[in-house]
């Protein structure tokens, strides 16, 4: 289950993954957006609360953004809540437009919002928060590669969260949904 602090960018894209042929005969995924448009602490107190109802979930997964300039509130405590409960997270740094991204190319300078949404619109056209997911899935694996990439580059650098960025473990999620590929 797919807990999700995006109203159209991360919604579009997760719902296209679980549509793929590929995925949906291997995976049941469930996706809820957050109608509150709410910060990550809600989404993992949401997730905690469903996973104590739902027994047969076998994983819970957030995904959520830092933002800059203005961080989210109680980042810290949101990812210490999620891991003693056993709830994975997503984490993109800035900006889920981050992950969209490295979709593209390699980016590895630091980005606030404004120019994370700026370069990500650039790189396929869109003027909206909406995405059309076709674009983005089909190059996933090289997205992941970097993601990871960058994560090794913060931990050699001993950058750590949130000033990790840029940096986004949607690889994370992928590599769940998508083990062998």
């Amino acid at each position: 289950m797919i807990f999700c602090e995006g109203e159209a960018s991360e919604p579009d894209y997760l719902n296209a993954l679980k549509r793929l042929p590929e995925v949906r005969n291997n995976t049941a995924i469930s996706l809820e957006i957050d109608p509150t448009s709410g910060v990550p602490l809600t989404l993992v107190q949401a997730a905690v609360a469903r996973m104590r109802k739902d027994v047969e979930v076998d994983e819970y997964w957030c995904v959520f953004d830092v933002e800059w300039p203005q961080h989210h509130p109680h980042l810290d405590r949101t990812l210490q809540i999620a891991a003693g409960n056993d709830i994975n997270v997503a984490v993109s740094n800035p900006c889920f437009e981050l992950w969209l991204i490295l979709h593209h190319q390699d980016h590895g300078a630091f980005l606030d919002n404004r120019a994370a949404e700026s370069l990500s619109r650039r790189l396929d056209g869109r003027t909206g928060k909406r995405i059309d997911a076709s674009m983005y899935l089909p190059q996933r694996a090289e997205a992941s590669k970097r993601a990871a990439d960058l994560a090794g580059r913060h931990d050699q650098n001993g950058a750590l969260f949130p000033d990790d960025n840029p940096s986004s473990s949607m690889y994370k999620l992928l590599k769940a949904i998508e083990p062998h590929r």
